[in-house]
């Protein structure tokens, strides 16, 4: 049986003694997208497979780099971190090709949490609470995520001994969609995509960017719920794929005042659960849009401000929002406009769709999505007009204050915390504790004097 027919924890029994594996690997989604996991031996997983397996509650009571938190309620100090009740999701099961213990792939399992408490901040349940609120509503939701990555001719060692300065591009200079560039670095492009195809998250298009070393992915549409687990997937192990090869791939929003930053577009659609037809689509209607799909729109617009942070969650995302390097600063929308935050795509059926552009790299995809698809349906429940569309240049025109975005991670914690919309949808668990990480994030880099304070300051104030 291939991995991605698994349905039974019986199957995957039989799958892993077919192999003849003594371990699996296992992983849960943190609070930053990063996957935390370990391996478990055959009978320990045997042991788990229907739901006893314990991860210790750290993963949620620590920043990206093991800081324990000092303002988060769930888990710490005064908890005495717990485990917490997590299970494995059997259907999420993938060949990992990039390790072939006794020359067979290792399997890897994604998993979530199960307890009623911790449940209520794991962003992979935070994601199908609302995928239930679509189903709810009669809909089923669709995904596609895009990430641009760039890549260096670096390795974790070279690149703390240089201080992460002076770094080499994988490739030098600007050469967006190039054809050269793919051809002489044929080997990596082919691995990637192997990998991609092998793991069940294939890339419908990848192609260089606009910089040096910079890559970007489509990866092909699917269910919200698969969408999201193929896009943490990607972006972990095209990383691991990268330093296999002596690369380094980084999804950090930006890496440098001199290139755009990275993006982690998402583009959504949702179809009629009765008659599978597209729910975005009107063939009589002026760009096809039909009524559903100018509500959501209004819904994402209108809340977009308010759930920010679950787009742009780290203190580097805002280094992003500049005018003019594709990273719209205001809630606005127009029809295949890329100056815009919302890009709304007509085409027929299968296609027409929105493309939510704001979100950088280094979003959570279980929580960017989760905010992208809540605020879209909020919209359909409230009936909700987008605001007259933008045409041209967005970045040169003004907008009114409440479609502005907040221009710091701090205010963006706050909005998020503050808004009716979020605890609505989101549950209070779940706010709290991720504008408490968000406000800690930004309280680490408040106490760090930058290379750029120095050179300013230094000498001459």
């Amino acid at each position: 049986m291939k991995t991605r027919e698994l349905s039974t924890s019986e199957q995957a029994l039989a799958l892993i003694d077919e192999r003849g594996l003594s371990h699996v690997k296992v992983g849960v989604s943190d609070i930053d997208g990063i996957l935390r996991g370990k391996y478990l031996r055959r009978d320990k997983f045997r042991s788990v497979i229907n739901g006893d397996l314990a991860f210790c509650s750290v993963v949620f009571g620590w920043d990206s780099n093991d800081q324990l938190y000092d303002n988060a309620q769930y888990t710490g100090w005064h908890t005495a971190f717990p485990d917490a009740q997590a299970r494995l999701v059997v259907d999420s099961c993938r060949e990992l090709p990039l390790e072939q213990p006794d020359g067979k792939n290792m399997l890897f399992f994604l998993g979530e949490f199960a307890d009623e408490v911790t449940a209520q901040i794991c962003p992979r349940r935070l994601l199908h609470r609302m995928i239930a609120k679509a189903e709810a509503m009669g809909f089923d939701p669709y995904a596609a995520l895009e990430y641009e990555f760039f890549v260096f001719d670096e390795t974790p060692h070279s690149v703390r001994e240089k201080g992460y300065r002076d770094l080499k591009p994988w490739t030098p200079g600007n050469f967006g969609y190039s054809v050269l560039r793919s051809t002489v670095n044929s080997d990596f492009y082919a691995q990637l995509v192997r990998m991609c195809e092998e793991m069940d998250m294939p890339i419908e298009g990848l192609h260089t960017e606009t910089g040096p070393g910079v890559l970007e992915a489509a990866l092909a549409v699917d269910r919200v719920a698969a969408a999201a687990d193929k896009a943490i997937l990607f972006k972990t192990f095209t990383k691991a794929l990268a330093q296999k090869n002596n690369l380094m791939a980084t999804f950090m929003a930006k890496w440098s005042q001199d290139f755009p930053g990275q993006s982690g577009h998402i583009h959504l659609s949702l179809k009629d659960k009765g008659t599978g037809r597209s729910s975005f689509y009107d063939a009589d209607a002026k760009y096809h849009m039909s009524t559903t799909q100018a509500q959501f729109m209004a819904g994402v617009q209108r809340y977009l401000p308010e759930f920010f942070a679950m787009f742009a969650p780290t203190v580097n995302s805002y280094s992003r929002l500049v005018p003019g390097y594709w990273a719209p600063l205001d809630a606005t929308w127009g029809v295949e406009n890329r100056t815009t935050a919302l890009r709304l795509i007509p085409g027929s059926e299968k296609s027409q769709r929105i493309e939510v552009r704001i979100g950088s790299a280094d979003a959570n995809p279980y929580i960017a999505l989760a905010g992208a698809l809540g605020a879209g349906l909020l919209g359909i429940e409230q009936k909700l007009q987008p605001t007259p569309m933008v045409e041209g240049n967005a970045y040169a025109q003004t907008f009114p204050d409440e479609l502005r975005f907040p221009s710091t991670l701090w205010d963006a914690a706050q909005r998020f915390k503050s808004s009716k919309a979020a605890r609505s949808l989101f549950g209070d668990a779940f706010v709290d504790h991720f504008a408490a990480t968000r406000e800690w994030e930004e309280r680490q880099f408040r106490r760090h004097v930058t290379d750029w304070e120095l050179a300013r300051y230094f000498e001459i104030i």
